[in-house]
């Protein structure tokens, strides 16, 4: 079975540009968990555009039986109100840490590892996070290669970035993109690795992915979640505003 990890980033983007409390990350997981979630999955970054260290410490009292996936750039140095990967880590201790070389001026997360550039520093990164017991993940390109490496150096699983793959659905014609998501599964798990998916993921493609790769372990799906759940929920919403104002109408 392939579990589901709701990214609440997006609730964080929507409090930030406003100021103040609400929406409330850490209320929106505990939705999600409620509905069914298997896990939820936060990605603050160090300029805290969206999530924020109180967010992450909030997560791990509310989880019961669900799982805490942490993501972020293990070589961003820390700074004011981001102590760093390793060091929330070590605070919230996640059932898995999702190691992404995203940095401060990338909207969002848009390409993997570079593993013949990158993996002697991941190494001794993933040794530090292998030491506090935490399941490591490493975000790959799909169509990438060489993923023996990682199984090599204790990585556990590999996050197979699905931009592309999503990209191309909606225009109709993804059959490369699915292709090389498909042999970047295959190779990782040939490898030992299991196999996560995420970015950009949606109701409508999620089917065709799983159908392609039945052996997903997990997919971390947000930004689409959340514009479906805009859509779905909004109507009703305003329904119940609209009984509010009805229910306190005075007869002239």
């Amino acid at each position: 079975m392939t579990f589901l990890s709701v990214n609440v980033n997006k609730a964080a983007v929507l409090r930030n540009s406003r100021g103040g409390r609400e929406p409330d990350p850490v209320a929106l997981a505990r939705l999600a968990l409620a509905a069914g979630s298997h896990g939820v999955t936060m990605h603050p970054r160090p300029d805290q555009r969206h999530i924020r260290l109180d967010d992450v410490l909030g997560i791990p009292p509310i989880l019961g039986k669900a799982e805490f996936n942490l993501e972020g750039n293990p070589f961003a140095s820390p700074r004011v109100g981001y102590p760093g990967l390793l060091e929330l880590v070590r605070r919230v201790m996640p059932a898995q840490v999702t190691l992404v070389p995203d940095g401060d001026g990338q909207l969002t997360s848009d390409h993997g590892f570079d593993l013949s550039a990158d993996l002697s520093e991941l190494e001794g990164l993933v040794r530090s996070f292998k030491q506090d017991a935490v399941r490591v993940s490493v975000f790959v390109d799909a169509g990438c290669s060489g993923l023996e490496r990682l199984k090599a150096c204790g990585v556990d699983r590999i996050e197979i970035y699905t931009g592309p793959f999503a990209d191309a659905f909606s225009s109709g014609h993804f059959a490369p993109e699915l292709d090389a998501c498909v042999r970047t599964a295959n190779e990782a798990r040939n490898a030992g690795l299991g196999v996560n998916a995420g970015h950009d993921l949606c109701q409508a493609n999620l089917p065709v992915l799983l159908q392609a790769i039945p052996f997903i372990d997990e997919v971390s799906i947000g930004h689409a979640l959340f514009c479906e759940a805009l859509h779905d929920g909004f109507g009703p919403t305003v329904r119940r505003y609209l009984a509010i104002l009805e229910s306190r109408r005075i007869t002239p």
